[in-house]
């Protein structure tokens, strides 16, 4: 190439950095706004500039404006901005199946169950089998697990399997359980096929779940595509850019790969690795899985059930049944798989809800790090804690994982599960932010809603959708804003070891932020909750996008 030759590429090269009059090209610059930056001084900005995915610069209007000018320019009108939210436990798979299944949620009776139930096979015709998910005995006037007979009288020729709105348990009809060859009593170690007057009622809780789950067709790739799709759109609607998927199997996280190789789905996915002998010998052997959108360097455990269908490990009986919950792998198990992990680059998060449990683990993390460390293991959950077990979280750098909806909707029965001394160190945020100097904050959904916006509100209000009760339940442990805005940005972003690419708006971050219609710093906390979402913008491109009413 000559040197007349070479001018004009040198030319159009400083082209796409500078224009005319000497100012920087941005691809995308928002400025008038209130930025939460959530940077390590929580500090606030007027303006910021994307080039390339990435924030280029933040600052104050002049200082944005006077350098850059961008293709694309945002007045934000006053309005804040804040990084792109990050729901650091959920389901995203699981979330997205629920786009095939009848939706349960808050039915008041077993009855509203089946009317729901027939109205979804009347629009779901040729399905094999009727599915459905977020039934909860607590909201019934009886409290108790249902049994299979209305299922067997309402759908008699169509297997039925409906699962618990914790997803520890689920009911089954007779064609359901014919399906699984379960005719009378089975022993299930880490679950529990319920029986009364040597018959099976259709009840299954945690492991015993697989036996009927396994032998429900799975669906097509195509179908399964389009419901991952669903739920993205659903996700970034409300605000997420990232999401953590707790527990995929490797066929599945290398689904997820390829959609997004292809640019089918945009959405972060922070993927935790079940724990299991195939996941591990594969793991293990490759190593960690890092991509510009999808991650899988964490296995995830799964140590207990939950506590609204008893299964979580209580050292101590429930104080309204006679059990103890259990553990579902054994203790030589769970620690075999952690000395593997230990010795790898993974990380290690494990649901631990009962205090029997988070003793166990706690005690088995201590056991391989040795004290202080960087490993940033997590505990998902860590909903029971026994008085004497707080201090360990601290002591090992174990980071806690958590959900504040699980407060505010457990605390209308909690305490008859677990009477009132233990449920002094349940859902005890402010205690375990105290031990460890950050939480990880999720919404286990969907298990729970996707906005994390109620979890915002749960956090710092310890009340419902009603605002009960007054004055929160179990105020104490209640948490600022700041910290709750912590909790589902960069310290969810830290505890996934990606708190250098993403969390926060700072120079040479990925450009993930949402734009909210009102200031969730500062509005009364009644108005929380409904917050619209105006933009939600995943490395500088717009994923969702509404007028402000």
């Amino acid at each position: 190439m000559t040197k007349n030759s070479l001018a004009p590429l040198l030319i159009a090269i400083s082209a796409l950095s500078f224009s005319c009059n000497g100012t920087k090209q941005a691809d995308l610059i928002v400025h008038n706004a209130v930025v939460y930056t959530v940077d390590s001084a929580f500090s606030t900005a007027e303006a910021f500039a994307i080039r390339d995915g990435e924030f280029i610069a933040v600052g104050t209007n002049e200082e944005v404006l006077s350098v850059y000018q961008a293709k694309e320019t945002i007045d934000a009108r006053g309005l804040p901005v804040y990084p792109g939210l990050y729901d650091a436990h959920a389901h995203f798979l699981g979330f997205a199946l629920t786009f095939g299944q009848a939706d349960l949620t808050g039915a008041k009776s077993f009855e509203e169950i089946i009317d729901r139930l027939k109205t979804f096979r009347e629009s779901h015709p040729d399905a094999s089998w009727l599915r459905g998910r977020g039934w909860d005995q607590n909201l019934w006037e009886t409290k108790a697990f249902p049994d299979r007979s209305p299922l067997d009288e309402a759908f008699p020729d169509i297997p039925v399997y409906l699962v618990r709105v914790d997803g520890h348990a689920a009911i089954a009809n007779s064609k359901a359980l014919e399906s699984a060859n379960i005719s009378g009593p089975v022993t299930v170690d880490g679950g529990m096929v319920e029986v009364k007057n040597d018959r099976v009622t259709g009840i299954l809780v945690d492991n015993a779940m697989g036996l009927v789950s396994s032998v429900i067709p799975n669906p097509t790739v195509p179908d399964l595509v389009r419901m991952l799709q669903e739920a993205e759109a659903a996700c970034v609607s409300v605000g997420l850019t990232t999401v953590s998927d707790a527990g995929l199997d490797r066929t599945t996280i290398e689904l997820l790969d390829s959609l997004y190789k292809t640019g089918v789905l945009r959405i972060r996915d922070h993927a935790m690795i079940n724990v299991s002998e195939e996941n591990l010998d594969h793991y293990l052997t490759t190593g960690p899985y890092v991509s510009e959108r999808l991650t899988a360097h964490t296995f995830k455990i799964l140590a207990d059930g939950a506590l609204g269908s008893r299964g979580a490990c209580l050292l101590e009986p429930y104080t309204d049944a006679e059990t103890s919950g259990f553990l579902l792998f054994n203790l030589q198990t769970i620690d075999s798989a952690i000395a593997r992990i230990a010795a790898s680059e993974f990380q290690v998060a494990t649901h631990a809800i009962g205090d029997s449990t988070n003793r166990l683990i706690l005690d088995l993390y201590g056991k391989h790090l040795n004290g202080e460390n960087n490993r940033r293991w997590r505990i998902e959950h860590a909903q029971i804690v026994a008085p004497e077990d707080f201090e360990k979280f601290g002591k090992y750098s174990v980071i806690p994982s958590v959900q504040p909806t699980h407060a505010t909707s457990d605390m209308y029965w909690a305490g008859d599960r677990i009477g009132s001394e233990r449920i002094k160190g349940a859902y005890a945020y402010k205690r375990l932010l105290n031990e460890t100097g950050l939480l990880a904050i999720g919404s286990d959904f969907p298990v729970e809603g996707i906005n994390p916006l109620w979890g915002f509100h749960a956090a710092v209000t310890r009340a419902d959708k009603d605002g009960y009760p007054e004055g929160g339940f179990q105020p104490e442990d209640a948490i600022a804003r700041a910290d709750a805005l912590r909790g589902m940005t960069i310290w969810a972003a830290y505890a996934a070891f990606e708190e250098d690419s993403r969390g926060s708006i700072e120079i040479g971050k990925k450009a993930d932020f949402v734009r909210l219609g009102k200031d969730i710093m500062r509005i009364p906390a009644d108005e929380l909750r409904d917050v619209a979402v105006l933009q939600t913008v995943i490395a500088g491109e717009t994923v969702y996008e509404r007028a402000l009413d």
